[in-house]
């Protein structure tokens, strides 16, 4: 690529959700939501208020729908990001049966960090299938039938797994990789 040229947007037409709340990690949050509309995907925050809420690092964010108004069929993926968002959201069954629903339609998922609580939580953990997040939530997810894999990101079928922050640049890479993955193979109206 020659400086200047334009950047690939092979997310152009993609509806990506991205869940959003009190104490997110926030460059888990705010670098996937760059990084989507980067490659092209519109990208609404969504949780349980359209409250301003505060990442762990103390920047702002706010839902621009409420989890509640969202249905399966209004988005084409999602991302998880991690914090200690995933262990308020995992409580509203709101949020684990979207996540459940989307897994369920096949959509692809990014899931960061602590972001696998809510993964557990929805079911959506395959047993003998690989799983990855931050140190903290590796005996959570061995619990609920993962095989822990300590590598920066992978994919395994729809899902995109990354460890911490550190492992952004690695987590946004397979990620933007499968979602256009998956929006190439997605019949066009």
């Amino acid at each position: 690529m020659t400086a200047g040229a334009p950047v690939p947007s092979p997310l152009i037409g993609m509806r990506v959700a991205v869940l959003v709340a009190e104490g997110v990690e926030d460059l888990e949050y705010w670098v996937s939501v760059m990084r989507l509309r980067e490659a092209g995907a519109t990208v609404t925050s969504i949780g349980m208020t359209r409250d301003t809420v505060h990442g762990k690092n103390g920047l702002a964010a706010s839902a621009e729908a409420l989890v509640a108004d969202v249905a399966p069929g209004d988005v084409d993926g999602l991302v998880i990001p991690g914090g200690w968002l995933p262990d308020k959201l995992r409580r509203y069954a709101e949020v684990t049966d979207l996540v459940r629903a989307i897994h369920a339609a096949g959509k692809p998922i990014g899931i960061i960090c602590h972001g696998g609580l809510i993964a557990i939580s929805a079911g959506i953990i395959a047993s003998g299938h690989p799983a990855t997040g931050s140190l903290g939530i590796r005996d959570d997810l061995v619990n609920a039938g993962a095989v822990w894999v300590d590598e920066p990101a992978f994919r395994d079928g729809n899902l995109v797994w990354g460890r911490v922050v550190d492992d952004i640049p690695a987590f946004e890479r397979e990620m933007i990789a499968l979602f256009a993955e998956h929006h190439a193979a997605v019949p066009t109206g």
